[in-house]
């Protein structure tokens, strides 16, 4: 049986963000580890603001995607750029939503990412950050995630970005975003974030996944 052909297209054309999305649906917005262990949505089910979240950084004209020989989705960078001020304003939007949920996984990355003050810290006015990395279950074991990390990275630096982050949620993303030569900024442990109310964990995902990691590497 001759290996089946996958070819990785960049950037994405607009007439693809649909499939991208649907793509999406099924392969990570159900089962990345924080939406994963508050259930934040089910396999198959559309989450608008996910959904508008991916649009919006397709829209950056950054990200890449892999396709079978059929033209199908089977995995994805979703790569975007965070201008300084950006978080500030992601916070305020945030306070502005009904969805308990969503606003707990992001209130938690925007905070962590406000602490670090990235821009200062490296003197830049925009940061290159791969925000999903996502294949199809059927393709997984594959090297596709790790491709579309590399030719994420190479995007990143001849766009002329010095900066490379990622919020690293699960282990599967960071052991490729080491083998890539980033670097953790800050670490937090889940079991060490808690709910101000309870006392207990605020998020609690499914092994292996036990922390996330902020981490990034320099470009020039």
């Amino acid at each position: 049986m001759s290996k089946e052909e996958i070819d990785y297209v960049y950037p994405i054309p607009e007439d693809k963000y649909n499939d991208v999305i649907e793509h999406l649906r099924y392969n990570f917005f159900a089962d990345e580890p924080l939406n994963k262990c508050v259930g934040l949505c089910e396999t198959g089910r559309g989450h608008s603001e996910l959904e508008l979240h991916s649009i919006l950084t397709l829209q950056d004209n950054l990200s890449v995607m892999a396709v079978n020989g059929n033209g199908q989705v089977i995995g994805v960078a979703l790569n975007g750029i965070q201008h300084e001020g950006d978080v500030d304003e992601a916070i305020k939007k945030l306070e502005t939503l009904n969805d308990k949920k969503f606003k707990q996984i992001f209130s938690m990355l925007y905070d962590l990412n406000q602490s670090l003050n990235l821009f200062s810290r490296y003197d830049v006015t925009s940061i290159f950050e791969c925000r999903i990395l996502s294949v199809d279950n059927n393709y997984r074991g594959r090297g596709l995630a790790n491709e579309l990390f590399k030719l994420s990275i190479d995007i990143a630096s001849k766009a002329g970005f010095k900066v490379f982050k990622v919020d690293a949620t699960g282990v599967f993303s960071q052991k490729i975003s080491t083998k890539l030569g980033l670097e953790t900024l800050i670490e937090l442990e889940y079991r060490n974030h808690l709910d101000s109310a309870t006392g207990l964990p605020m998020f609690t995902p499914p092994s292996p996944h036990t922390s996330l990691k902020v981490m990034v590497k320099i470009l020039q």
